[in-house]
């Protein structure tokens, strides 16, 4: 037994001495493996670091080339829209007629030819027609237009005796109408911005058109009935309006007289706030402005569609001696005479033109 217990203490002894050899092996080894992990860390952050410095060159080019290449194509861009505003501009004037090259210095004087009918209306000439008859349209909505043979006919006391009285299938609305032609143009009273084609002398509806985005508000601030605005100038048919999306801000739009198509709309920079009134003279608008209790009218904003005015430059123009309020205001491209409707009043005032700059 003794000995047995001998043999038994020494192989535990032995197999001690095998662990601690063992142990030491494995600690040896384990060591060896954190010296290897500490290299691979190490060549691994080495290694971040120049592929995140890569990464920077890489972006860094990267933007200059997308710089480059923005600026090229915005370059090009710009280039397009020149060349195409300028095409544009060339294909207004030959549709505007280029030769219009006067503009309004002053209001000389004024006339009142007549004082007869409601506060607010329209008359005027047919600056189409060699004819010298008087048309008077009445109101705000009316459907009887009141033909006179001239201007002395009209004068006289009696004169609603003496007119050719013309029906309308449909009233109009505002005093926004112009006769060109033997024909009459008006919004129609009732729709939004339907735009009538009326035969004087065969008393028919030749044509008709809606114009786009007129007609939601007044063309006028002063002159709340009138929410398209027809005029006559050297060029023709245009219609004077005003929509919530420019901010108030006037419209410009020129119709073909004869096929009532639209040929160009402006954006203007002239407001309605505080207008009574515009007209077309030349390719050129002309807004008038006023007090909402009444003054003396003023010129205080105009547009040329073919930037051949300097706006900036125009005095502020003033109607001559007279206070209170215009209805209506129409330029007579073939007498170069304002045709204006104020309080009731029938006037006409001469006008002073100067050549643009």
């Amino acid at each position: 037994l003794k000995k047995r217990l001998e043999k038994c203490n020494q192989d535990i002894l032995d197999y001690v001495e095998e662990f601690r050899d063992f142990s030491k092996m494995v600690l040896s080894r384990l060591a060896g493996l954190n010296n290897y992990k500490a290299e691979v860390k190490s060549q691994v952050e080495n290694l971040l670091t120049r592929i995140e410095r890569a990464q920077r060159d890489i972006d860094y080019f990267g933007s200059v080339t997308d710089s480059n290449t923005c600026i090229e194509v915005h370059e090009d861009l710009m280039k397009q829209q020149l060349f195409e505003e300028a095409e544009e501009k060339k294909k207004l004037k030959l549709i505007l007629n280029a030769s219009c090259d006067h503009m309004l210095a002053g209001i000389k004087s004024l006339k009142i030819v007549k004082k007869t009918g409601d506060k607010h209306g329209s008359w005027m000439k047919d600056p189409g027609k060699k004819h010298p008859k008087i048309y008077l349209l009445n109101g705000s909505v009316n459907n009887v237009i009141l033909e006179f043979a001239n201007i002395m006919t009209f004068m006289e006391s009696n004169h609603t005796l003496k007119a050719r009285r013309v029906t309308l299938p449909f009233p109009w609305e505002g005093t926004g109408h112009i006769i060109y032609q033997g024909f009459l143009f008006y919004h129609r009273y009732g729709s939004l911005n339907e735009i009538i084609k009326f035969n004087i002398q065969k008393r028919n509806i030749t044509d008709q058109m809606l114009l786009p985005g007129a007609g939601r508000i007044p063309a006028y601030q002063l002159s709340p009935s009138t929410k398209i605005d027809l005029a006559i100038d050297e060029q023709g048919l245009w219609a004077i309006h005003a929509e919530p999306e420019t901010g108030g801000n006037i419209v410009i739009t020129k119709i073909n007289h004869i096929t009532m198509a639209i040929e160009h709309t402006w954006d203007t920079s002239c407001n309605s706030k505080d207008a009574e009134a515009a007209f077309m003279a030349c390719n050129t608008l002309y807004v008038v402005y006023n007090f909402p209790s009444g003054g003396t009218s003023r010129i205080q904003c105009v547009y040329d569609v073919l930037d051949a005015v300097n706006t900036y430059e125009i005095p502020v123009l003033h109607f001559p001696k007279r206070q209170g309020s215009h209805s209506t205001i129409h330029y007579n491209p073939k007498e170069k005479q304002l045709f204006a409707w104020g309080d009731g009043s029938q006037i006409i005032y001469k006008l002073h033109t100067k050549q643009k700059v």
